[in-house]
C-alpha cells in the first residue's frame, strides 16, 4: 500500500512537471495578461527555474498554425535572446531583432501583421545595458550601412548630452541612460508611424511598452510610457 502511495505521489509530480512544459496561452486573454506572462517568465529565468520546455511537442502543436501572444523588438546583441530571458517556447513570441532595437517600415509592417493578422496582445521594445550600438552612436561611428542605423539612435544621444552638459555621456551610467531614452523614442515612433497600432492600443486591444534588460543580472525592467 505504501508503494502504491509513492507511485501516486510520483504521478502527481510528473503531472506537475508536464504542465510546466509550456505557457498556457488559453489563459492569456488581455494585454495585461500577456505582460504578466512575460514578467513571470523573466522571474523564472532569473531564479534559475525555467520551464522544462517540450520543444518536440511545441513543434507538432504549431506545425499548422501559430498564435504568439507577445511581440518583442530587441537588439541584435547575442546576450539578449528574448525567448530565453522570458522563458518562452516555440510559438509564444514574435521576435524582431536589429542593432539598437530601432524600428523601420519593415519592422512596423511586421508588428502590424503580428497584431492585426495573428492577434498578439503586447508589443515590447527592449533595450539593454552596455549596448554596443548605443555606444557606436555615441561615438558617432561611421561604417558603411551601419552609419545609417546609428543615425537613428543619435537623437537619444543628443538628448542626454543636453541633459548632462560637460559630462562624458559615452560612459556608464549615461550610456545606459541613452539606451533607455532610445527605447522610449522607438515606442513613440511606433505609435506615430503606425496608425493601426496606435488605434488598437487606444482601444485596449494592444499594449505597447518599453523595457530594459540588464545583462549583468538577467532582469527585465518594464517602462510604461
Amino acid at each position: 500500500m505504501k508503494h502504491f502511495a509513492c507511485v501516486l505521489a510520483l504521478g502527481f509530480a510528473v503531472c506537475a512537471i508536464a504542465n510546466a512544459f509550456e505557457v498556457d496561452e488559453s489563459e492569456i486573454e488581455t494585454p495585461d495578461d500577456a505582460l504578466k506572462a512575460l514578467v513571470a517568465g523573466n522571474d523564472r529565468f532569473v531564479s534559475g527555474k525555467p520551464m522544462h520546455q517540450d520543444f518536440r511537442r511545441q513543434i507538432e502543436k504549431t506545425a499548422d498554425r501559430q498564435a504568439p501572444y507577445a511581440t518583442v523588438l530587441s537588439c541584435l546583441d547575442s546576450r539578449v535572446p528574448p525567448e530565453i530571458i522570458f522563458d518562452q517556447g516555440i510559438g509564444d513570441l514574435f521576435v524582431g531583432r536589429v542593432a539598437g532595437n530601432v524600428e523601420d517600415i519593415h519592422m512596423l509592417g511586421s508588428f502590424e501583421f503580428a497584431k492585426v493578422v495573428k492577434g498578439t496582445k503586447v508589443l515590447v521594445v527592449m533595450g539593454h545595458t552596455s549596448c554596443g550600438a548605443v555606444g557606436g552612436a555615441c561615438e558617432n561611428v561611421k561604417l558603411g550601412s551601419l552609419t545609417h542605423l546609428l543615425a537613428e539612435i543619435r537623437p537619444a544621444v543628443e538628448l542626454i548630452e543636453a541633459r548632462h552638459p560637460d559630462e562624458d555621456v559615452c560612459a556608464v551610467p549615461h550610456l545606459d541612460e541613452i539606451a533607455e531614452e532610445n527605447v522610449k523614442r522607438t515606442v513613440r515612433d511606433i505609435r506615430e508611424k503606425s496608425q493601426a497600432i496606435a488605434e488598437l492600443e487606444e482601444e485596449g486591444a494592444l499594449k505597447v511598452i518599453g523595457a530594459m534588460y540588464d545583462i549583468s543580472t538577467g532582469r527585465v525592467r518594464f517602462i510604461e510610457l
